[in-house]
């Protein structure tokens, strides 16, 4: 009996100090960029081949959730910019579609022509749930969750958008979310050359 116990506390333990790590990973990156955010990147990034090794990264946990992923990223779109930071904006955005929009079944990857003065436009497109129109304007905010309890059991730490946010910026490009309940989400993401 104590043994079963045991076990039990010791899970949960576990479980509560990797969701502390997960947190404290998150600040550790939200401070690195902001302390950033002044210098522009300076590397070369392939947009289409950082999508397609981003889908291949989470191909399994879209697998586990039933969740087909399209890409549609065209040839080869080089910017200017930060590859490893570029590669959590879109692993957390496509993690995100997998996580509250992967009941829809099919999330779509893709990069068009930019509009509004950008060379390109990355989309991460969910067919799920979708969100309420009051709790869109806020998701870039620090800590802020539609729901925090289902956030908690998918492991978020509420500061996802926050870093995808501050990212984009320091990329001087531009983020938008689009979403509506039982249509879905979509974010997307210009970016300049």
């Amino acid at each position: 009996k104590d043994e079963a116990a045991r076990g039990r506390f010791l899970n949960i333990m576990r479980q509560q100090a990797g969701r502390m790590s997960n947190l404290i990973d998150d600040l550790l990156s939200l401070s690195r960029i902001e302390m950033r955010q002044h210098m522009r990147p300076t590397g070369s990034v392939d947009l289409a081949l950082l999508l397609r090794e981003v889908s291949e990264g989470l191909e399994s946990q879209a697998a586990d959730a039933g969740v087909a992923i399209a890409i549609d990223a065209g040839d080869a779109t080089t910017i200017t910019g930060d590859r490893n930071e570029l590669y959590e904006v879109f692993e957390n955005l496509l993690d995100n579609a997998i996580k509250y929009g992967g009941d829809g079944g099919k999330i779509e990857l893709a990069i068009e022509p930019g509009r509004a003065g950008y060379d390109y436009a990355v989309s991460v497109t969910d067919h799920g749930a979708g969100i309420e129109a009051q709790h869109v304007p806020r998701l870039t905010e620090r800590f802020y969750r539609v729901d925090a309890e289902s956030s908690r059991k998918k492991k978020g730490t509420g500061l996802g958008l926050a870093i995808v946010k501050h990212i984009v910026s320091r990329h001087r490009g531009q983020m938008s979310i689009r979403s509506a309940p039982g249509e879905g989400t979509r974010v997307e993401v210009l970016l300049n050359r």
